[in-house]
């Protein structure tokens, strides 16, 4: 993870925004300047505009002195990366750009990228019948996160966008490493994560059909039905609706079966 070959730098997102070199943390302390240096890393190698910067910091009411000030608060990180050798006179990492400034990150350095190329090799193990690849990619990836993202950032619009984006992405590879486990057989080491995660996400009925399968192909079809049913209950109550075609029929294939529901219907839709 070099930077010019000279030096370690790693910046953290998927939890509390952390600038860490060569094992030391060099985050920024002043709130406004870690916003700046977050939008930056979110942005990483793109230029940021200035008026992006005002309006992530301001909103629509910007200070007289906004331009001058977001100037301050450049000129604070550049002199923190310089103190703590992540810039010098021979590397340049805050560049200025026109109406704007780019952070450059080299690959491997930046947590968010990292991860998302792990969640895309994990995707792709599975979708070319290597689960047991595939789950794994995906576990080591997931445990890269420490907390939402930016948890010690104060948000503006477009921060809360990537935010978002990531958390979706989150979402995104927990499926698929639950579904790796289901197809590995492992249904019952997932009942226990499956019953948090219904709990955390009520309304994602993802989660709620593989905790079915996963109880279902435990032997235990009563707590199934039961799980599908306080699933129609929250549906209901929250937003009026009945589950999804799918999982009515999930429901009928249960009270049918006689033993362990096909692997096939563990899949994702």
């Amino acid at each position: 993870m070099g930077n010019g070959g000279t030096t370690v730098v790693r910046y953290e997102i998927l939890g509390s925004l952390e600038v860490i070199h060569e094992g030391r943390i060099c985050t920024p302390t002043p709130p406004k300047v870690r916003t700046v240096l977050a939008l930056l890393v979110m942005r990483a190698n793109r230029v940021v505009l200035v008026d992006s910067i005002i309006r992530e910091l301001w909103g629509d009411d910007p200070a007289r002195s906004a331009v001058t000030t977001v100037q301050t608060y450049i000129y604070h990180l550049r002199k923190l990366f310089a103190k703590e050798g992540i810039e010098t006179s021979e590397r340049t990492v805050l560049e200025s750009r026109a109406r704007g400034y780019l952070l450059r990150v080299e690959p491997g350095q930046l947590d968010a990228e990292v991860f998302e190329a792990m969640l895309d090799q994990g995707r792709s193990h599975i979708e070319s019948d290597r689960p047991e690849e595939g789950a794994e990619v995906l576990r080591r990836a997931l445990a890269m996160w420490t907390g939402p993202v930016g948890a010690n950032v104060t948000f503006g619009p477009a921060l809360e966008a990537h935010a978002i984006h990531l958390q979706e992405q989150w979402i995104r590879a927990l499926e698929l490493r639950i579904q790796a486990d289901i197809t590995l057989g492992r249904h019952r080491e997932l009942i226990g994560e499956l019953r948090y995660l219904v709990g955390t996400y009520p309304l994602n009925e993802w989660f709620h059909r593989q905790l079915i399968v996963a109880l279902s192909r435990s032997g235990r079809r009563g707590e199934a039905l039961q799980a599908y049913h306080h699933l129609r209950r929250v549906l209901s109550e929250e937003l009026g609706l009945d589950p999804s075609p799918d999982l009515q029929r999930l429901q009928r294939e249960v009270l049918a079966a006689g033993g362990p529901l096909r692997p096939g219907l563990a899949r994702a839709s």
